[in-house]
């Protein structure tokens, strides 16, 4: 077999679709390839029992006139979807210090601010302010993937961003505020990004909350599955080649050039050019020929670190989100203020200080049944922490790590565990496993300013000559990033 094709896609996850649907409807004829048997990666549900359960979706951000609602209005996929709208970005609990709720407008951050924490309205507003500015500078220089010269001059024009942009959260948190409950609720979204407040990039955590105050946040009714079904639909009404159960075993070449793929099978297509959603190690160090890829590639690659991955509990639950005292989507529960204790744990399996717990039924999305109610409870960790355990060892690690959780969400719920009627734990190990990616990492490499967008500009660039590379290892992670840069590069991909 020997077919030709405009491009090839290598990943069927969330910027592979993304990708393939635009290259495919701005005229490139164009193959999916994916590994497993149905579309999404990460973005998928699972059945057990009487529950679905959404694998890795909290909030999806950016579909009130935000680049996500743009891009997915282009492909043709928001019709076939029913959207969600959340009334609230987060609950924040530390026992005994704090239980806050922030409400999903910029005003209502700050009256809930006030009302817990007297005093701090001006100081909160103006925070606020500046997120505003730097989250939406963040968010169209993203989408727009502008060049760094043009960066360079826009920036000249914007003394805030310039200041603050690249400093870490934690930083610009102390300028503001004497309040340490105050800086550790404003900064509650570090997780989204995989970086604490002392790492995280002040830029990446005024983009996430200007992404869910400016834009909202949304559930998906059928969850991430619907999406990823709706953009595959969107492939292949417009004349897409997808096939599934398919390992790419060699991106091939001829004279130091991309010009198609050889499947673990044996089949081979020929392309001009081939687009891989697999991660940058696996696309440069196992798909292809060793003597094509630069030496400067591969010392960028040991040079960067790989990035957080997490262990996760789903849970199909006897009762409904009101009976087990949910009141919000999305739940930050800490231990305690101090940071050092959760950055620890990262690199740690004892008892977990940290979860986010998200409740699909609060605004049901529409996977449990009546009178009941699912719950993902996720922790931050690095993979490397479950590399050191004797396989004999891992079953118990696992569970008495998910117990840790349960401990912890139990302070929102008391009696959680009475109502457990499915449970699955996912590990790191699992999430490499199922997503093929080192480590178990969930956002490609470590998001720290060193791995910064701004400074990586060449890993948007052929490398290689005819492959291009776009997941969460070459943009930031998360679903909006990671959509709307695929089909925005993919966009300059039709003009070749």
């Amino acid at each position: 077999m020997n077919d030709d094709y405009d491009a090839i896609v290598i990943g069927a996850g969330n910027a592979g679709l993304s990708s393939a649907a635009t290259l495919q409807r701005g005229g490139r004829r164009t193959l999916l390839v994916e590994r497993h048997n149905v579309p999404g990666g990460a973005a998928t549900s699972f059945v057990r029992g009487r529950f679905e359960f959404e694998v890795s979706l909290h909030q999806l951000g950016g579909m009130g006139n935000g680049p996500l609602r743009q891009v997915l209005d282009q492909l043709d996929v928001t019709r076939r979807l029913t959207f969600v709208e959340e009334r609230d970005l987060y609950r924040t609990v530390v026992p005994g210090v704090l239980d806050i709720t922030l409400p999903a407008e910029w005003k209502g951050v700050a009256d809930a601010i006030e009302d817990s924490f007297p005093g701090n309205r001006a100081r909160v507003e103006s925070f606020l302010e500046l997120c505003h500015e730097v989250g939406n500078w963040q968010l169209v220089a993203r989408a727009s993937l502008h060049q760094p010269q043009e960066q360079a001059a826009w920036l000249r024009g914007l003394s805030r961003v310039r200041r603050n942009g690249l400093r870490p959260a934690k930083e610009v948190l102390d300028e503001y505020f004497d309040d340490d409950r105050i800086k550790h609720v404003l900064a509650s979204y570090w997780s989204y990004n995989g970086q604490p407040p002392s790492t995280l990039p002040f830029m990446d955590l005024a983009r996430i909350l200007t992404l869910y105050l400016e834009y909202k946040p949304y559930h998906l009714r059928g969850g991430s599955q619907a999406m990823s079904s709706a953009m595959l639909d969107s492939f292949l009404e417009a004349g897409g080649d997808v096939r599934f159960n398919s390992d790419v075993a060699e991106i091939r070449t001829r004279q130091g050039t991309v010009v198609g793929v050889r499947l673990a099978n044996g089949d081979e297509y020929d392309a001009r050019m081939v687009v891989s959603n697999a991660s940058a190690i696996t696309t440069y160090t196992r798909m292809l020929d060793p003597t094509v890829v630069p030496d400067s590639v591969l010392r960028d690659l040991r040079g960067r670190k790989l990035g957080i991955s997490g262990t996760i509990i789903y849970l199909g639950l006897d009762a409904t989100a009101h009976e087990l005292g949910f009141t919000a989507g999305t739940n930050m529960i800490t231990s305690e203020l101090a940071e050092k204790t959760v950055r620890d744990s990262m690199f740690s399996l004892g008892p977990t200080p940290y979860v986010v717990a998200s409740c699909y039924d609060v605004d049901p999305i529409g996977f449990a049944p009546p009178r009941a109610s699912h719950v993902a409870i996720f922790s931050v960790q690095y993979g490397r922490v479950w590399d050191t355990l004797a396989p004999e060892d891992y079953a118990r690690a696992k569970y008495a790590y998910a117990r840790s959780q349960l401990d912890l969400v139990e302070v929102i719920s008391p009696g959680l565990r009475d109502v457990i009627e499915e449970a699955e734990v996912a590990t790191p190990h699992t999430l490499r496993r199922y997503l093929g990616h080192p480590g178990g990492a969930i956002y490609g490499f470590d998001q720290d300013i060193t791995d910064s967008w701004l400074f990586r500009d060449t890993d948007l660039k052929p490398n290689v000559p005819g492959l291009f590379l776009l997941s969460a290892w070459t943009t930031a992670g998360g679903y909006n990033p990671t959509i709307v840069t695929a089909a925005r590069f993919s966009q300059r991909l039709l003009q070749l």
